[in-house]
């Protein structure tokens, strides 16, 4: 706990300590306002969810782009996020003024603000959610995923510097292991926070911590600011919003992140008398695998994968187009639990693993993390990076074969309670290799391969050369089982472009602002039903930048 230590009133609170947290108090202390950052978790937990990304952000003709040779323009991301998001219900009136703004910021102001503040960015821009069908449907027409240098810490990074100088001068405090429980609301405005004084703590970031409580407290300002996140750590929450447009909820999940994320400001808000919108609208992955070394509870590790591993669901039935690696994560999502799956399978080679596989997470990328050019080197010489070596050897979803016959038997040993067609498998793996033998094929997911190493950055780091499955050069097989990942919330409290949370009347309630995740990343769902990804550390960014501005101005 460091800064006035005493200090019960103050200019500001902002509750929760995550990007969101931090962009919007540093604005506030750049303005001059006394702030208190009050959070649940230790400390050491400052940056939230954001430290523990890929650090990717989404950015529009940016220099990194055409340097790469891809042409980028803000009309073709408007089409992009337009027809990904598919707004279509009359409380999407600020998520689409939001959807305006953020695009405006990501093809103007975004990335000069970010190189002044001291981020860098690698300089090869990934190509996420590619989506593979017409110009009007969902996904980026090209690559926007640019990954920070530093991954999420470099990101968190100059934000958590500027509150912790503002915390040593006496111009802020840090409240860690303080858990906010309720709004103190008078005349219809937010005037402070009420809650309880957990128990110190000292485990490591992101591992559980004890919700002992061990005092009361309560502080006043005229502008209080939620940034406390979304859902995905607590499950039966992610249960009870799923959409029936999705199928059933599924019954075995992981947890993309840690379970203070736990939908606890949502409740708050709603009790103060803030709406909240579009809870139906999440983003879950469908790649995820079980964690070696677990951190947090059902702790889960995406695979970000190229686009050449063959996509079996439970039965050993391939994926039907265009879902692909890659390319359309809800819809994936959609097909799977419609159809009352829970889980999936990537049949790969070695060759494929080495050149396709990336781990989401600053922890599991530590070249990038941690700066290092010799080992960011390793990225194109022979053989998988170590992370995903480790996975190969010690991930509990990963089976290696030399003979499909026995990759089959690893697979069902697996999964005794989910029977596999083997003749299915066999025919998928054998129809899609001989596919292989022309330039020219009828099968999409090959085209797509294709179409992606004609861009300098897949081809050199990211896309395989294409070949057979069963090439013994390109050797062992590979099958993984992908779980269903919990992740973000698209939904949130729903706020102006001021981001002041409204009321059930429309209306602004006085004194209380919302960003990041527990607003939906801006308006109470800024993305809509489906995110061109690089997008939720962005929009923790700008939401919480719009929002320490305007509590500055209270």
């Amino acid at each position: 706990m460091t800064g006035i230590a005493d200090a019960l009133e103050f200019d500001a609170i902002v509750v929760g300590a995550g990007l969101a947290g931090l962009a919007a108090a540093a604005e506030l202390i750049a303005a001059g306002r006394r702030v208190a950052i009050v959070d649940q978790e230790p400390e050491g937990a400052l940056g939230g969810q954001a430290w523990w990304s890929f650090g990717g952000l989404f950015l529009v003709d940016s220099p990194e782009q055409r340097r790469m040779g891809v042409k980028d323009s803000l009309e073709l991301a408007r089409q992009d996020w337009f027809a990904s998001a598919g707004f279509d219900r009359p409380e999407d009136h600020w998520p689409r003024e939001w959807a305006e703004a953020y695009l405006d910021f990501a093809a103007g102001e975004k990335r000069a603000w970010l190189h002044e503040m001291g981020v860098r960015w690698f300089p090869i821009v990934g190509w996420a959610e590619r989506g593979g069908q017409t110009a009007t449907a969902h996904g980026n027409s090209v690559p926007r995923f640019h990954i920070t240098w530093g991954t999420g810490p470099g990101i968190v990074a100059p934000f958590e510097a500027r509150v912790r100088a503002a915390a040593e001068a006496g111009l802020a405090t840090i409240r860690s292991r303080h858990r906010v429980d309720e709004l103190l609301v008078e005349s219809g405005a937010v005037i402070g926070v009420r809650g309880a004084v957990l128990a110190p703590s000292s485990v490591e970031r992101g591992v559980s911590s004890s919700r002992d409580t061990v005092g009361e407290f309560e502080f006043r300002a005229p502008a209080v600011v939620l940034t406390t996140g979304g859902i995905g750590g607590d499950h039966d929450l992610v249960r009870n919003s799923w959409p029936e447009r999705l199928g059933a909820a599924p019954s075995e999940l992981l947890s993309g992140v840690p379970a203070s994320v736990d939908g606890r400001g949502l409740e708050i808000a709603q009790d103060a008398g803030a709406r909240v919108i579009n809870g139906d609208r999440m983003w879950h992955y469908v790649e995820g695998i079980a964690n070696h070394s677990s951190v947090w509870p059902m702790h889960g590790i995406r695979i970000l994968p190229g686009p050449s591993s063959l996509w079996l669901d439970p039965t050993g039935r391939r994926l039907p187009a265009p879902l692909f690696p890659g390319f359309d994560t809800l819809a994936t999502l959609d097909h799977l639990t419609r159809n009352g799956h829970s889980h999936s399978w990537f049949v790969l080679t070695r060759k494929i693993v080495e050149k396709e596989f990336a781990l989401s997470g600053s922890e599991q990328n530590p070249d990038l993390t941690g700066k290092d050019l010799r080992l960011l080197a390793k990225r194109v010489a022979p053989g998988a990076p170590a992370p995903v070596q480790a996975f190969v050897e010690r991930g509990e979803d990963f089976v290696v074969a030399d003979t499909l016959d026995d990759l089959i038997d690893g697979m069902q040993r697996l999964t005794p309670e989910h029977p596999i067609d083997r003749a299915q498998v066999e025919r998928e793996v054998l129809a899609r290799d001989r596919e292989m033998d022309n330039e020219f094929t009828k099968d999409a997911q090959i085209h797509a391969i294709r179409n992606a190493r004609k861009y300098r950055g897949d081809r050199l780091i990211r896309v395989a050369t294409p070949h057979k499955l069963l090439d013994t050069k390109a050797g062992p097989l590979i099958a993984v089982k992908l779980h269903i990942l919990t992740r973000k919330s698209l939904g949130g409290i729903e706020t102006d472009l001021s981001s002041r949370a409204l009321g059930t009347d429309g209306q602004p309630i006085p004194g209380l602002f919302a960003a990041g995740e527990v607003a939906g990343f801006g308006g109470g769902g800024v993305h809509g039903y489906r995110s061109l990804e690089g997008t939720f550390l962005g929009g923790c960014l700008f939401s919480g930048r719009i929002a320490g501005r305007a509590a500055a101005d209270r």
